[in-house]
């Protein structure tokens, strides 16, 4: 494909993933209370544990409007999450060989779960953040949560627990297709567990370094997983292309003592 050809696929599947998360905000708009129910609880149970008066305020007329449309586009994302997952890989999938492609499937069955396994995790995180950084208010002050700085750390912390859990998926997928080696990862995992700390420093919206553990441990372990199914499945990529080596080395002693029974003919 030339490089026109590329930006008119990115721009189709781009398109075709924002239709799907639009459609996916239309029912974000609906479950916006039970959702933000869920998340201002945390905040209320600091409020009644420590005795002090911790709230989320709406400062502004229609902070409480744009406050439910960025939950609504926030539900949006996750729950159309199998759809541009899937739109990010058929952009892929063209630069792939045929026999690549059916690596497709496997994408998608281990990319999704680990999607919604992180925006899990992010969710057990999350009253976890909220009651660490709530208690550090002083006794007898008030600690008024801005709504719209609230909503962003939600969004955050959420999604990038979800699409950190993702990139092991990716990893995978750059060895089975043998753009990247397995031991190439290997052998730069003191890079990569910094790069990681790193990025949990800037992806969680809190300066505390327990969310940060939380995103970071994790995120290393599902690295070194990534490693080792990359070296398994090169391990066993060279079993087959050594039996395939070995098969015409056996048959050929064979082929070579059978002899054609006109050549033994007494010549008499």
């Amino acid at each position: 494909m030339s490089l026109a050809d590329h930006l008119r696929e990115f721009r189709k599947r781009l398109i075709l993933a924002a239709i799907g998360i639009a459609i996916g905000m239309v029912a974000g708009w609906f479950l916006y209370t039970p959702v933000f129910e869920a998340l201002q609880r945390p905040v209320l149970e600091a409020a009644e544990r420590d005795d002090a008066l911790v709230t989320v305020n709406f400062a502004g007329v229609a902070t409480a409007l744009d406050m439910q449309i960025k939950m609504s586009l926030l539900i949006g994302v996750i729950v159309s999450a199998p759809w541009w997952l899937y739109q990010l890989w058929a952009f892929v999938a063209p630069g792939l060989k045929s026999t690549e492609r059916r690596y497709t499937v496997g994408f998608l069955a281990a990319a999704i779960p680990l999607f919604f396994g992180g925006v899990l995790f992010g969710w057990w995180v999350f009253p976890r953040a909220i009651t660490i950084l709530t208690g550090f208010t002083p006794d007898g002050a008030a600690n008024f949560l801005d709504a719209q700085t609230f909503m962003t750390f939600a969004m955050r912390l959420i999604l990038a627990f979800g699409i950190a859990f993702v990139f092991p998926v990716v990893m995978v997928a750059l060895t089975w297709t043998g753009i990247v080696q397995a031991r190439t990862w290997l052998r730069g995992w003191r890079w990569a567990v910094f790069i990681i700390f790193l990025a949990a420093a800037i992806l969680t919206p809190t300066p505390d370094a327990v969310t940060m553990l939380f995103m970071a441990v994790p995120m290393v372990a599902l690295y070194f997983a990534a490693v080792g199914v990359g070296l398994l499945r090169e391990r066993v990529s060279r079993r087959r292309r050594a039996k395939a080596a070995a098969a015409p080395a056996t048959a050929a002693p064979a082929d070579a003592g059978s002899t054609d029974p006109a050549q033994h003919q007494d010549p008499s």
